[in-house]
């Protein structure tokens, strides 16, 4: 990334003043890619674990198979899915908070007396489903949010700093320049002008 400026003092000002506010911002998103890069592995194992738990209970619950022709496709809905919004280092990730669901009416005496335990399985494992794609959706918001902050620290370490820096060499490097060619100009004046007043005198 070339960097735009010019050599003169307040080129030499804004340049100190980029580079500091991104020599200051660096540490801050260093913490902030490392604490997404730890909560990125957090929610992916929570939604694994969760996705075990799921398979256990399907497996648990084969012996039922046979029995689920009996039982009404309609009798149990989700009506809704409440989430909450928490902050991780800064980023708005999904929690689940609670579902809904809607149950109709049975009559216990008619239907088979497992009736009950099958909604309560139902339950179950829809609440381990949706809860598995919620951490499934964190880890990516927070994945997708920890590149982005990778790229950004890249940028300012490997870029940026080092190219403000290489700026400000430069423009110090031609002031300096600057300056000694007008100390040396104005010496050269001087012993001129002695020169002109010593032939003068003579």
């Amino acid at each position: 990334m070339a960097i735009k400026f010019q050599y003169n003092k307040t080129s030499l000002n804004n340049l100190g003043k980029q580079l500091k506010m991104r020599q200051k911002a660096l540490p801050t998103l260093q913490n902030k890619e490392s604490a997404l890069r730890l909560e990125v592995r957090k929610a992916k194992a929570e939604s694994d674990r969760i996705e075990e738990a799921l398979e256990a209970s399907l497996t648990r619950y084969d012996y039922l198979a046979a029995l689920w022709n009996e039982f009404e496709p309609g009798l149990i809905s989700i009506t809704d899915v409440e989430l909450d919004i928490v902050k991780i280092a800064g980023v708005k990730t999904p929690v689940l908070k609670d579902i809904n669901y809607e149950i109709k009416p049975f009559n216990a005496f008619t239907k088979p007396a497992w009736f009950a335990d099958g909604v309560a399985i139902l339950k179950e494992l829809s609440r381990l489903g949706i809860e598995s794609e919620v951490y499934k959706e964190k880890s990516r918001i927070l994945d997708w949010q920890r590149k982005k902050t990778t790229q950004k620290v890249n940028l300012y370490e490997k870029v940026q700093i080092p190219g403000y820096q290489e700026a400000i060499r430069k423009i110090k490097r031609y002031m300096e320049d600057e300056e000694n060619l007008s100390k040396a100009s104005s010496k050269i004046v001087k012993s001129r002008h002695a020169a002109e007043e010593e032939e003068e005198a003579l």
